[in-house]
């Protein structure tokens, strides 16, 4: 393995240099005390492996590995620093391993025997593989999370957090273009001008190898001032299916074919991104909160309407579990409840909900509700 080490520090580079000297298979062909020179050196010389510093004149560790990002190269990246809270900034450029100095011999030795051991993990996938992702097509889901999936439930493994944003970001905007000051403005906002073009520069280049990956490398549009997201007609993205679904069954008078009701409520498996709670996303992820809202509600008076009471209970639970303050997800409960003729459900039903509001809002249920408890209550009484 041919490694190149890069810090500004020529002491660093002799310690450096005795630590490997053991090491069988490993050889260090060559040292910088700054980043262009190691950039220059790299036009005309393969590397394997960068010891990097991150504290660096001229231009830092992390702008450096950004730059390399940026232009594709796969080459596997270290960090020796002095400082600590650089960590999360730094496997946002992919960083094979980070080591805060003074740095242990053992440690070092372990990271360069498991580079050595390893395949780098962003190697592409065989021609096999990618031809038969991109004619299969990808199943993209954006409930309760964000995911990508293969031909064998092959799944994409995001390379950072802020690629796995791009990708939710473009998503949504299907197939727009989308500016580059925007996406700057949006995803990198808190960062310097420079830092922010810099890391959208390495984000898109991350997307891109990951969708490389499925033999998609193409679905990531871009010019100089423009990216988008172009899905194919063979993908299949949840939030598309469940939208259209859920308008078009709202929009009938009723629901003929209740299976189909039923996968698409259990198509929402959660808010829009799940935990990823994007600030750019709040309003469609509440608008696709309300919508699935309204559908649950709707499905549920369709299997009462039918006598589903059980699978009316159930769903209008997972209701309850997106915002137990609302009503009508209890009223549905208690309907259900009622409906199996089970009055002591359907009280503790009330009371829990009694409670809640007590607890949260001080305030006691309406008095529409109470009403309609009660006559629930009064139909068992006389039905037993």
């Amino acid at each position: 393995m041919k490694m190149i080490l890069i810090d500004d520090e020529p002491a660093m580079h002799l310690i450096v240099k005795r630590m490997l000297s053991a090491l069988p298979d490993v050889e260090i062909a060559a040292a910088f005390t700054d980043t262009e020179s190691a950039y220059a050196y790299l036009q005309l010389h393969e590397a394997d492996l960068i010891l990097l510093d991150i504290s660096m004149p001229r231009e830092s560790g992390l702008e450096f590995a950004a730059r390399l990002r940026a232009e594709d190269r796969q080459i596997r990246l270290v960090f020796l620093t002095s400082h600590k809270e650089y960590a999360l900034e730094a496997f946002d450029v992919y960083a094979f391993d980070y080591l805060v100095k003074p740095v242990i011999r053992e440690k070092l030795h372990r990271t360069v025997q498991r580079a050595v051991s390893e395949r780098i993990s962003n190697e592409p996938a065989s021609a096999e593989a990618v031809e038969a992702f991109a004619a299969a097509g990808l199943t993209i889901r954006v409930f309760g999370g964000i995911e990508i999936r293969g031909t064998g439930e092959v799944r994409a493994k995001w390379r950072s957090r802020k690629s796995a944003e791009l990708f939710a970001y473009l998503l949504l905007r299907r197939g727009r273009l989308c500016s580059r000051d925007r996406l700057i403005g949006d995803l990198f906002g808190s960062m310097p001008q420079k830092n922010a073009e810099t890391y959208l520069n390495t984000t898109a280049y991350q997307l891109r190898k990951l969708l490389e990956g499925f033999g998609r490398k193409e679905m990531l549009v871009s010019d100089n001032q423009h990216y988008a997201l172009e899905i194919g007609e063979e993908d299949q993205v949840d939030l598309e299916g469940f939208e259209a679904g859920c308008r078009e069954m709202l929009a009938a008078d009723e629901i003929v074919d209740l299976q189909r009701a039923l996968d698409l409520e259990e198509c929402y498996a959660g808010r829009l991104f799940g935990e990823r709670d994007f600030a750019w996303a709040g309003s469609e992820a509440e608008r696709l909160d309300q919508l699935y809202a309204a559908f649950g509600r709707r499905l549920c008076e369709e299997l009462l309407r039918r006598g589903e009471a059980a699978t009316a209970y159930e769903a209008a639970g997972r209701l309850v579990a997106r915002s137990d303050l609302d009503e009508e997800p209890r009223l549905l409960r208690m309907r259900a409840l009622a409906m199996q003729s089970n009055r002591t459900g359907l009280v503790r039903q009330y009371e829990d909900y009694a409670k809640t509001l007590r607890r949260e809002l001080g305030v006691e249920p309406s008095r529409s509700l109470y009403a309609q408890y009660r006559s629930l209550l009064e139909g068992l009484d006389r039905m037993g």
